[in-house]
């Protein structure tokens, strides 16, 4: 398989800066096997059936971007320059790795301020990114954050408008509550309270997973052979009762319907070979593309991706190449919205 295997041309038109209001008014391609449906995202109870079950992300995007200015003492006397900082991930040897710009003239040693209550110090420089090291941690680390940083906005939207005040609802699922993602489940932005409800009245079970989306999901990627690529990896995890509520919906005869690629990456991550899902905690680097033999995943909710992205990889699996040249195809012509905040599909084998 060969990376222009995956690509497509998109009108930047296409691309969505602002979500849907309500929620549930943005668009649903449903496509289950050859068929196509144009419908709403508020249509979803109807296309469900008592005893299936969604698995949804409930990580919590935390607002990762900062900007700031680095202080260090020279021979000539102190010297400050304004940075930008994206958060990235908890280091293992303690703080956060993290982008920088620009990083070049970043010194191990210096501090970077970025409000009166928060500061970190360079701990580290390598492989491209920065260890910081933070003056707070806990409770008093997440509210000087709050307080200091913008959320992270994908960089296809950023390239087209600034972060602002909206976004702190926007890009936030409506159940998120375990911080650390950097980037949204963004198939998750589409459901609201109401919404959910709805469904549970249908008769369809829910469940919580936790994946800590990072940055690495914007990389693209860059060998012509998509099999050699290597994914980032990320933090999950499926509790005990999570892996027992798949296992009882599949036992039972449900639908295991995994709401965004996060979701599904990780259930794939945590199941046997024979389909059973099993309590896991750790990282995931799983790279799901055509000719992978799904184990717990019937059916799938998600955005439309990025062209020669592991995500178009992994709904190409799931559904077959060609079937999803059709469908991207057909979304663009008949102007579906693009990427994090535009529109979805739901895919049904």
């Amino acid at each position: 398989m060969n990376l222009d295997d995956f690509d497509f041309d998109l009108p930047e038109a296409l691309i969505a800066t602002r979500p849907m209001r309500p929620r549930g008014d943005a668009r649903l391609l449903v496509t289950e096997g050859d068929a196509m449906r144009d419908l709403h995202v508020r249509d979803l109870p109807d296309l469900f059936r008592p005893g299936d079950l969604l698995v949804l992300n409930d990580t919590r995007v935390i607002p990762a971007r900062l900007h700031g200015a680095r202080h260090r003492q020279t021979g000539q006397g102190p010297v400050s320059a304004k940075v930008e900082v994206t958060l990235l991930s908890p280091a293992a040897a303690g703080g956060w790795m993290a982008l920088v710009k620009p990083l070049r003239k970043l010194r191990e040693g210096e501090t970077v301020v970025f409000s009166d209550r928060l500061s970190a110090e360079v701990a580290q420089i390598t492989e491209g990114q920065a260890r910081l090291v933070f003056n707070l941690s806990g409770s008093d680390f997440d509210a000087a954050l709050a307080e200091a940083g913008e959320m992270p906005l994908p960089p296809y939207i950023e390239a087209l408008r600034k972060p602002d005040a909206a976004d702190r609802e926007d890009y936030q699922p409506v159940f998120a509550r375990n911080p650390g993602a950097v980037a949204a489940p963004t198939a998750s932005l589409h459901f609201d309270d109401g919404l959910l409800d709805r469904i549970r009245a249908r008769g369809v079970d829910l469940t919580h997973v936790t994946l800590h989306v990072g940055a690495g999901t914007f990389l693209p990627v860059k060998v012509e052979d998509v099999t050699t690529h290597r994914m980032h990896a990320e933090w999950g995890e499926v509790t005990p009762a999570a892996a027992a509520r798949i296992n009882a919906t599949r036992a039972a005869g449900g639908r295991v319907i995994a709401v965004g690629t996060t979701a599904l990456r990780l259930i794939e991550s945590a199941a046997s070979p024979d389909g059973i899902v099993r309590p896991w905690q750790g990282d995931t680097d799983i790279f799901i593309y055509p000719g992978y033999r799904f184990r717990v995943t019937d059916a799938l909710m998600t955005n439309f991706h990025l062209p020669k992205s592991t995500l178009l990889m992994l709904v190409s699996a799931l559904m077959g190449r060609e079937r999803m040249r059709g469908v991207y195809d057909h979304a663009i012509t008949t102007g579906y919205r693009f990427f994090s905040y535009g529109d979805a599909s739901l895919l049904i084998p």
